[in-house]
């Protein structure tokens, strides 16, 4: 290859684009592929049964593939899929799935994941998410599409985190987030909505404003959440976001959910 730096270590199986860039110091181990015109800086490490989309970046002392940190773990087959146009920053790792899991780990597309943040085995982070620095997930952590989690959060094993969320810095986030929510807190609560980031990607003001009044309706006090999520879609029948925020409702839980 030409653009890759004498230095850098390529084991016999990887498969790396021509355009790809490999730079100083970097490990490649067999299994691995990697997409083209992803470029790995330097001192990058690559494990396992990883496969790295295109025009992604890594930047040094990332950790991508190794073994996950699980007990359970003994040395099965699995994988880690990262998509298109991801940066990864400085001392990122991110670990493939066992075989509680399905024995995959997947980062979608256009995520920018920053300096020291982990995504744990049989994490599902989907596209154009955030994840600030030291941000971490659990193991089983679903992340839907642009959701951010803030610098020195801490998401649980198995909780679900809806689209457009966004979770404050420092937060423990023990319990399911719906989409559009915005959480903070030592033991995280509701803090109401991401509104801003809903103005950002150009939503309706119709949609914001249906969303407004159906989070007040969700998490009034009369009746129980179960029949004030069913009653949302009587009374807000043309609502794509409302909708959105039902589907994720009523979609398997293993953590309940985040309360104002």
């Amino acid at each position: 290859m030409v653009n890759m730096h004498q230095t850098a270590v390529i084991e016999e199986g990887a498969t790396i684009h021509p355009t790809a860039e490999i730079g100083p110091f970097c490990v490649v181990e067999k299994g691995v592929t990697i997409g083209a015109e992803t470029v790995l800086k330097s001192h990058v490490a690559v494990a396992g049964n990883t496969t790295i989309g295109e025009k992604t970046t890594i930047f040094p002392f990332a950790s991508i593939g190794h073994a996950p940190q699980d007990l359970k773990y003994h040395g099965e087959s699995s994988e880690v899929i990262i998509g298109d146009r991801c940066v990864i920053r400085e001392h990122v790792t991110i670990n493939p799935g066992t075989e509680g899991g399905g024995l995959i780990t997947k980062v979608g597309n256009d995520c920018l994941i920053m300096v020291g943040a982990h995504v744990a085995h049989d994490c599902v982070v989907g596209n154009n998410v955030i994840l600030v620095n030291n941000a971490t997930l659990g193991g089983h952590v679903v992340v839907e599409d642009f959701a951010i989690i803030g610098g020195l959060s801490a998401v649980h094993q198995f909780v679900r985190i809806g689209a457009h969320a966004m979770i404050g810095g420092a937060s423990g986030v023990e319990t399911d987030i719906i989409p559009f929510g915005s959480a903070t807190g030592n033991r995280a609560v509701l803090a109401g909505l991401n509104l801003t980031g809903m103005k950002r990607r150009d939503f309706s003001r119709d949609e914001i404003h249906a969303l407004r009044n159906g989070y007040k309706q969700l998490f009034a006090d009369q009746g129980t959440f179960q029949e004030r999520t069913a009653q949302l879609l009587t009374d807000y029948p043309e609502s794509e976001v409302i909708k959105q925020v039902v589907e994720f409702i009523n979609g398997e839980s293993k953590r309940g959910f985040c309360q104002p």
